[in-house]
């Protein structure tokens, strides 16, 4: 693609902004909506508004090569991103559910699913590209050395020259051995032909119906190959049947990702070019610019001087820099007006006081009126995103909207802008050196001034008071004070619990869309999240605040999460999809993992707080509980009491309350059996849980067909996708994944020309698990019925629940309604 085609990308994301900012407003401060419909609806359609703005931006960022272009997208990427977690949590509090089925709003904009997934921004790794290496290489020295010796130092022993021949003898002889007794079997054959034809007599006739027959079956395999051809021609024109041709790559496809991968490269460079002449075009102004502007400086100053003296008798006060300084003369003002201006700052500072105080006994007076006049129903809360979005679309407008960019072909950087941006720089670090100068100045005249007069003059303390200072909060006990984060890296590394998580993509985790959930729900009937809905959530919820500083820190905060569902389903996986995909360090606290390691309760007081100490400087950081319900357990099983599950318990809750807006710490648990935590810790410790159950016929339809074709499968009419879909019911992704892996080996891979798959080669290494089983999927429905969030829908369902009244529970709703 070309500039002009990112350009136009740019421009129409900015015109769509531009209606949704013009929407948005007013809903703000409208009347709360009775009708809970009708509200999930609106959020709904902003929700698919937004994120369609945001593919575009996502792109946009990703391949325009202009450096001071991409500041201003980065700046309404990362505003329009924090707006789509904002939406999804009031989409969550409104309905009382993770999982929001808005497939009657996709079809009202006549889109397709795949324009609901949610992209992760490329930049989440490539702008730390050299820091997660060199993370990675570190991490690698040091698990080499907690092994001992690398496994290629401790092969097999070395052979001597003799036994190698040897060996090469034996291996030959049995191959010459194998081949005579072929030959000789073949002889022996020849000769039974033989003796049985001697006393057969074949005549013309019947040579000419052996020919006959032989034609008969020739053509009939012939003409039903030719048939079977054009079925399949017929469906692939029909569009029933993907063309061969098109599952590999095509050289558009090819040569559309080298294009982007240039551009990435080009960007790069013009980084480096705008970076250097940042420094050089500032160091220009100084040299060029700044002498004069020193000397204007202190003219204008020194006319405020003489002024003030002639109109009042005396020379002024100076401001004081926490005031703005000399920014308050050069604001092109009479002394007389600068004065008044700072007069009317002071009586501002106590109005706002007296302010304060009038609307604390104003709210406790008309909190009780207000409550009942008030009519009630569901708002949106006030955004923290649609500032810097405002912001970013002003400066669009302000600079780039009617810029010519014509003749900058190449899309470096605009020198001009970079002056007045840097003259203002130069000029505010000028102003600053002249202040201090012309406070000396003003300070000898007013001691001349005095001396001459006769008057002693006190001397005044200079500057303001200091402000009290506030209660300050506990700070948390540093267990660690003499040792480095390298030494603490290493011990967590040796000890197994900080590891390199495998390099898996959330796009790796197939499954389809869940195309009938609105419409089910109408009909009161509860439909399974399907794997598309879970990946939006784990995109939105984990991925997208763990990767941007600027979402974490404004978002609803969430610290830990579940991703609960039985075993196969992937909760592992997703976890390690977690970390590749925001580039964060992985920390495994598992009850196995942590057997045995830093005994008592000093040693495990030593390990919690060494692990979140390292996660907190190394943010993005994952931490990993497997089996979270053994450290709830209700009741500790006898074979376990040993191994002491139930030891992180208390730590964890503790360390939850220290995790706090800038830290993009994330605790994330998985859980197979629930149901045997106590379920009021289990909720109070994770924010937010997530049931996988297992995957519908959709889902699995489609994970046999990528697994298939992703060990090089090649997927013919012989193989029927459909029926082995039907036939793993029940199963989940593990055992399929087990299963296409033992079939599609080296040898069976090479014979597909001659002998194509079929759908039995996969049934038999599918039998050899388990499926799930209904029992098993009913028990973990009735516990997630049990949760926080789910009771709150049940009893929503039933009307016990009313519409929150506008201004209520916004305080709670990122604590209530996270769950």
């Amino acid at each position: 693609m070309s500039h002009r085609y990112y350009t136009q990308m740019w421009v129409d994301s900015h015109q769509t902004l531009k209606e949704l900012l013009a929407e948005e407003m007013p809903q703000m401060t409208a009347r709360p909506e009775k009708d809970r419909m009708v509200f999930l609806q609106m959020i709904a359609s902003l929700y698919v508004r937004y994120l369609q703005t945001f593919q575009k931006l996502e792109t946009t960022y990703d391949q325009m090569v202009h450096p001071q272009k991409r500041r201003i997208v980065r700046q309404v990427l990362d505003g329009v991103m924090g707006r789509l977690v904002e939406l999804k949590n009031e989409m969550v509090q409104a309905e009382f559910s993770e999982y929001q089925y808005i497939d009657d709003v996709l079809q009202d904009f006549k889109l397709t699913p795949h324009d609901l997934e949610v992209p992760i921004p490329k930049y989440f790794l490539q702008e730390r590209e050299q820091v997660l290496q060199d993370q990675r290489q570190f991490l690698g020295e040091l698990l080499l050395k907690a092994k001992g010796k690398p496994q290629t130092q401790t092969s097999s022993r070395t052979m001597s020259q003799d036994e190698a021949v040897r060996l090469i003898q034996i291996a030959e002889r049995a191959r010459q051995g194998r081949l005579r007794a072929k030959f000789m079997r073949e002889i022996q054959e020849d000769e039974k032909r033989k003796r049985k034809s001697k006393g057969i007599i074949v005549t013309d006739a019947e040579r000419e119906r052996a020919c006959i027959i032989i034609q008969k079956i020739w053509r009939g395999f012939t003409q039903r190959r030719k048939t079977k051809q054009e079925r399949e021609n017929e469906m692939v024109f029909i569009g029933m049947v993907q063309d061969p041709q098109l599952q590999e790559f095509s050289p558009n496809i090819v040569r559309s990702i080298v294009t982007e991968e240039l551009r990435r490269t080009k960007r790069e460079e013009q980084e480096v070019d705008y970076q250097q002449a940042l420094s050089n075009i500032k160091q220009n102004l100084y040299k060029m610019e700044g002498p004069e502007m020193k000397d204007h400086m202190k003219d204008q100053i020194r006319q405020w001087f003489i002024e003030c003296h002639d109109n009042s008798g005396r020379f002024p006060d100076y401001p004081e820099e926490i005031d703005g300084g000399s920014q308050l003369i050069f604001a092109e003002k009479s002394p007389q007006q600068v004065k008044e201006e700072m007069q009317k700052m002071e009586e501002e500072k106590q109005a706002k006081k007296e302010k304060k105080k009038e609307k604390k006994e104003a709210k406790a007076k008309g909190k009780q009126k207000g409550e009942k006049e008030e009519a009630q129903g569901l708002v949106l809360n006030p955004s923290k995103f649609l500032p810097d979005v405002t912001e970013g679309d002003k400066t669009y407008k302000k600079i780039w909207r009617h810029r010519d960019e014509s003749h900058n072909l190449n899309q470096s950087f605009d020198a001009e802008l970079i002056k007045e941006e840097k003259r203002k720089e130069v000029e505010e670090e000028i102003r600053i050196q002249v202040d201090e100068l012309m406070r000396e100045e003003l300070q000898k005249l007013k001691m001349a001034v005095d001396r001459d007069m006769g008057i002693a003059r006190k001397g005044k303390a200079k500057g303001k008071k200091g402000k009290k200072k506030g209660k300050k909060g506990k700070k948390e006990k540093d267990l660690t004070p003499d040792r480095t984060l390298e030494s603490l890296v290493e011990e967590l590394v040796m000890e197994g619990l900080m590891k390199q998580a495998p390099d898996v993509k959330l796009s790796d985790y197939k499954g389809d869309f869940s195309y009938l959930g609105s419409t089910l729900r109408l009909a009161d009937m509860e439909p399974m999240p399907s794997v598309t809905d879970l990946r939006q959530n784990i995109t939105l919820t984990a991925i997208l605040p763990l990767g941007s500083a600027v979402v974490h820190e404004k978002a609803p905060l969430l610290k830990s999460m579940l991703l609960a569902g039985p075993a196969g389903t992937g909760k592992k996986m997703l976890v390690h999809a977690i970390c590749t995909e925001s580039g964060s360090n992985f920390f495994d606290l598992s009850p196995e993992n942590t057997v045995g390691k830093y005994p008592g309760k000093s040693g495990l007081q030593m390990m919690m707080h060494i692990v979140f100490k390292v996660a907190k400087k190394m943010q993005p950081s994952v931490v990993w509980v497997g089996n979270a319900e053994k450290v709830f357990y209700k009741k500790v099983p006898k074979e376990e009491k040993e191994l002491e599950p139930k030891r992180l318990k208390k730590d964890l809750v503790k360390v939850l309350k220290t995790i706090k807006a800038e830290d993009r710490v994330l605790i994330v648990g998985t859980s197979e059996k629930p149901h045997l935590a106590d379920i009021k810790s289990f909720c109070k410790m994770f924010q937010k849980i997530f049931m996988i159950p297992r995957p519908d016929y959709a889902s699995r339809y489609v994970t046999w067909k990528e697994l298939i074709q992703k060990h090089k499968g090649v997927i013919t009419s012989s193989l029927n996708i459909s029926s082995l879909a039907k036939m793993s019911d029940g199963y989940c992704q593990g055992p399929i994944v087990h299963a296409v892996e033992t079939v599609l080996r080296g040898r069976r891979v090479s014979l597909q020309l001659k002998k194509p798959l079929s759908s039995d080669e996969f049934l038999l290494p599918l039998a050899r698990y388990d499926p799930i089983y209904k029992e098993e999927e009913e028990t973990l429905k009735d516990w997630y019925s049990k949760t926080p969030l789910s009771k709150k829908r049940q009893k929503a369902a039933e009307g016990d629940i009313e519409p929150p009244s506008k201004g209520k529970d916004k305080k709670g709703a990122g604590k209530k309604g996270a769950r």
